[in-house]
């Protein structure tokens, strides 16, 4: 009964340890969650005034498929701002959410038997979106030692004349990682003489710690041409359920593709939420951004500090977003079934690195205050501790 295209879908684990962790804490149970990415800050009021003046006006019709005009120009201006890249209105559109712009960019480009270079620690949601449009993921190894991150040799050596594009996440999810403009120069050196698109995943460009980051697009000619820019508010503007994503590329088929596609599926975000958005994009809420990155800079530095004092863990420093992706693998070779008896034992609900295609670790959002992080920590170490003995 069922097509063979939504059975090649699995389960979000994210959405899932979330959930449980709900269910459990809804039956009385003590529990704390770090798995959901959803930063703990309420929307800015200059976003919440501008869509309560937008329902007061009635602009509560049908838009345009990509946004309205002003939304795209908003965005157009923030990435020559931000990125120094040169788009226009009709290089954007504007979903719902990062996660289905990547949906229509997948749907638009991939065909059967073509492969998709991810590199792990990835988000959860690549694998499953590249095989829903009958790709093949093809995934890249990372560790510590490369910073979670790809080399110019490992890309070399996965592409084949069926690849058709590579996914980069910078800042990451689950990892934090970054890359700097020397290592994206060096992946750019590799696909040049190609048609590998790249499409690069910045929905947490604004929370970066110590680094600069460097949207993937802006290293050159040839690495705009290729690129197909995704972002959105949800995590830096703390505006996850708007559901406001864009992309952007200067192929303008591509963009009419997708256009027809979201037209014929969604058809325009919510009215709303586009008009909410223009004083984000417009650079009036930078205040209460920084504020936010640097309450999450603290809480990295400490909870990276108390993490690795727990003996038999470990974990690198993220360069931004809000995670820690921290290693077991002196613990446990099996990180759903460690999670598993994390959340029953003490009480704590994390995402097994699995999920992430990485096995060996979990990943901790630190998107709560410092006295619940501590005490999931505190427990954690607890739970180690319990196990080694």
């Amino acid at each position: 009964m069922l097509s063979e295209r939504i059975q090649t879908l699995s389960p979000s684990l994210t959405i899932a340890i979330t959930m449980l962790a709900q269910d459990l804490k809804a039956s009385g149970k003590d529990v704390l969650s770090f798995s959901a990415g959803e930063p703990d800050f309420g929307t800015p009021r200059r976003i919440k005034d501008e869509a309560i003046k937008a329902i007061n006006e009635g602009f509560t019709q049908y838009t345009a498929v990509p946004g309205i005009m002003e939304v795209r120009e908003a965005i157009v201006g923030k990435l020559k701002r931000d990125n120094n890249l040169d788009y226009t209105p009709a290089d954007i559109i504007v979903s719902n959410g990062a996660k289905h712009s990547l949906f229509n960019l997948f749907q638009a480009v991939i065909n059967e038997g073509d492969e998709v270079i991810i590199p792990a620690p990835y988000w959860v949601t690549y694998p499953e979106l590249v095989k829903y449009a009958f790709g093949v993921p093809v995934v890249i190894e990372t560790d510590e030692i490369s910073g979670f991150k790809i080399t110019p040799e490992q890309l070399k050596a996965a592409i084949t004349a069926k690849t058709k594009m590579i996914i980069l996440t910078t800042p990451s999810n689950p990892t934090g990682s970054i890359y700097s403009r020397e290592e994206l120069e060096a992946l750019g050196e590799v696909l040049k003489g190609t048609d590998i698109i790249i499409a690069s995943d910045e929905m947490y460009e604004k929370l970066v710690y110590d680094v600069d980051f460097v949207a993937t697009a802006s290293i050159s000619e040839d690495m705009f041409q290729r690129t197909v820019t995704i972002n959105g508010l949800s995590k830096s503007v703390a505006m996850t359920g708007w559901r406001f994503g864009y992309l952007a590329s200067p192929n303008k088929e591509l963009i009419s593709v997708m256009n027809k596609l979201q037209s014929q599926s969604t058809s325009n975000i919510n009215s709303i939420t586009q008009k909410a958005a223009i004083p984000a994009l417009n650079g009036e809420v930078d205040e209460e951004i920084e504020m936010m990155r640097r309450a999450f800079e603290g809480r990295a530095k400490e909870a990276v500090e108390l993490m690795n004092e727990i003996d038999g863990l470990s974990v690198l420093k993220p360069q931004g977003a809000f995670y820690l992706f921290v290693n077991i693998k002196d613990v446990s070779d099996d990180s759903i079934e460690f999670c598993k008896e994390l959340l029953q034992e003490v009480g704590v609900a994390v995402v097994p690195g699995i999920g992430f295609g990485s096995e060996g670790y979990f990943r901790f959002s630190f998107a709560t205050d410092m006295t619940t992080i501590k005490e999931g920590i505190r427990r954690i170490d607890k739970f180690v501790k319990q196990k080694r003995a």
